[in-house]
């Protein structure tokens, strides 16, 4: 009970005490840039990003917060803005929070999501840890020896990749031959919709060809940083993971789940993983929350079927938010810190 009450004390000391700063940094070997959130003691100013207006220090002078980081992995074809809320609440208590833009699965270049990406962005966490720890700025105020990752939707794939998890692209098949008309969205994403107009079969066929066609591979894959020490996920898309190797995560594995998920049936997905893991921490459990509960702000006038997938459903509050962000910075206080 101290202990819980030590985090509280220090996560309400750096929210009346920390500006949030932004910057961009260089990615490593060839990585997009990094956006960086952090304690600073410059002037919060209204920035423009896209849609977006984010009140921040840009480029203003960092100061030691708790002296971790914390990586941040979006959503497929996502953005930092869409995850500003959050990175703004976990800066006030203390962090500095690090967002790589996963090449080819982000808002600027769709080009390549999926397992493609899938294979890639645990690495690019990893090169992100490296670019924040080579920054001048930031390599004498950051310690990257325990490092939380953060990810949702396709970001929470990542996560569960850092804590240990194992999959393929053939599971992928498996998992929608098996369960394509209960999780059509998971296996078609943004290509395709049900119409219930007498066509649907063919759309499975398709959508089932396609897959086999694209994630025939039955190898698997891992990736490991020992500086990862405490790894959060947000709606993860967890279908082609192996669950016995998420049972016992190698670090402390948290989930936030959103039980009318539209674009992952919660049952195949963050269900499925908190049914394995027995040590896994449920951080938030949004029983009237959609797959875009956890964006926050939302992204203004999303394309048809992107809206249909992350609108949220009726009966959502999103005034809850602010305490869900507060709930998944306090688990990185509890993990992270001394």
């Amino acid at each position: 009970m101290r202990s819980l009450f030590a985090v509280v004390a220090f996560l309400c000391s750096w929210t009346t005490l920390a500006a949030v700063g932004l910057t961009q940094i260089p990615g490593v070997d060839g990585d997009g840039p990094v956006t960086v959130f952090y304690p600073s003691s410059g002037e919060a100013r209204e920035v423009k990003r896209g849609p977006f207006t984010i009140p921040v220090a840009e480029n203003g002078a960092p100061q030691r917060g708790n002296g971790r980081l914390v990586i941040l992995s979006h959503g497929s074809g996502s953005s930092p803005w869409v995850h500003s809320d959050l990175a703004r609440v976990v800066v006030e208590a203390g962090f500095v929070v690090a967002m790589p833009r996963h090449r080819g699965d982000n808002h600027v270049d769709g080009s390549a999501p999926g397992p493609d990406s899938w294979q890639r962005r645990p690495a690019e966490v990893s090169r992100a840890i490296d670019a924040v720890a080579r920054d001048a700025r930031f390599a004498l105020l950051v310690a990257v020896d325990k490092v939380g990752v953060y990810g949702i939707s396709a970001g929470g794939h990542t996560a569960l990749s850092l804590a240990g998890g194992r999959w393929s692209p053939a599971m992928v098949v498996q998992h929608c031959r098996a369960h394509i008309d209960s999780d059509f969205p998971a296996c078609a994403g943004l290509a395709a919709e049900l119409q219930e107009d007498g066509f649907d079969w063919l759309r499975k066929w398709v959508v089932l060809r396609v897959l086999s066609w694209r994630f025939s591979d039955p190898d698997w894959r891992t990736h490991r940083d020992p500086r990862v020490r405490a790894v959060a996920a947000g709606v993860p898309y967890a279908a082609d993971f192996d669950l016995q190797s998420l049972a016992t995560p190698r670090v402390p594995l948290g989930l936030v789940n959103a039980g009318k998920d539209k674009w992952l049936a919660p049952r195949y997905h963050a269900g499925a993983v908190l049914k394995a893991c027995k040590s896994c921490e449920l951080i938030a459990d949004l029983p009237e929350g959609g797959h875009g509960a956890l964006a926050s702000p939302l992204p203004p006038n999303p394309p048809p079927r992107l809206a249909a997938l992350i609108a949220d459903p009726p009966g959502f509050d999103r005034r809850i938010l602010p305490e869900v962000d507060r709930k998944i910075a306090a688990f990185f206080a509890k993990h992270l810190l001394p």
